[in-house]
């Protein structure tokens, strides 16, 4: 794995010591288990509704290469190929990809996961019909580089979701001081204010890569009930969707994923 301008090692050490967490269900990554559900259902009804696909008894997404950016331990990298996606999880910490790797084998799905970054993916001219890039540009070193190479990844015609943070003050009121310091949602230190990201900011980065936004929809939780919902307001967590509009060519299927690194 080269070393990617957008890497940063203090991110990386901090999820290597929670990599053990990930699958604990009422450990201290619970809310990624508990908003997985939500995003699910919002990806599905993006996805099938962009590509056209009717309903199919299970597998709605069979055939479609998805690509997990950030993937942590698998969480919605598995939830997506339950769903028939042939799906690759990249991540740039190694434990994570270690017990990515293992829950995936003890579940029995075929998900490719690899220890990298977007920036090698891109530079190995990779892309993909969907790429999921959920709750990482708001821990990135170099937002431009890290969404030049994610842009670089969707394929004409193809679609990119990114999931993060505003930053607003009622985004670090409840995002950070809320969820971290007062409810103990998440580990302190888990977000930085100043590596968030506005909505304008981040589609103006994919309008670079000629993504156009098509979708935009807010993440609000309940403290008492602990769900999340969706909502109109992306003040505090919000999840946008964008698609690039079909060329003349294809770019193909990319490298061989083997030669960047063994599963």
């Amino acid at each position: 794995m080269k070393t990617a301008p957008s890497i940063d090692p203090v991110e990386i050490g901090y999820y290597e010591r929670l990599a053990h967490t990930w699958w604990d269900r009422q450990g201290p990554l619970w809310p990624i288990h508990t908003l997985n559900t939500l995003r699910v259902r919002y990806l599905k009804r993006q996805i099938t509704g962009h590509f056209g696909i009717a309903r199919r008894s299970g597998k709605p997404l069979s055939g479609l290469r998805i690509l997990d950016i950030g993937c942590g331990g698998g969480i919605l990298s598995e939830a997506l190929a339950r769903l028939g996606a042939d799906v690759t999880g990249v991540d740039v910490a190694k434990r994570n990809i270690n017990v990515a790797r293992h829950h995936a084998a003890e579940a029995g799905l075929p998900v490719y996961y690899l220890l990298g970054s977007a920036e090698d993916l891109a530079e190995a001219g990779e892309r993909f019909d969907v790429v999921l890039n959920m709750e990482v540009v708001e821990h990135v070193a170099d937002l431009g580089a890290f969404m030049k190479a994610c842009n670089a990844l969707v394929r004409p015609g193809g679609m990119m979701f990114v999931a993060t943070i505003n930053r607003s003050p009622l985004s670090w009121l409840v995002a950070i001081f809320g969820a971290e310091y007062v409810l103990g949602w998440l580990p302190k230190g888990t977000h930085q204010y100043k590596r968030l990201v506005k909505p304008k900011e981040l589609e103006a980065l994919l309008s670079d890569g000629k993504l156009s936004v098509t979708d935009v929809r807010g993440v609000r939780v309940n403290p008492i009930t602990r769900g999340f919902s969706l909502t109109e307001s992306p003040l505090v967590n919000y999840m946008m969707t964008a698609a690039r509009p079909p060329e003349s060519g294809y770019w193909g299927e990319g490298k061989k994923l083997e030669k960047l690194g063994a599963r």
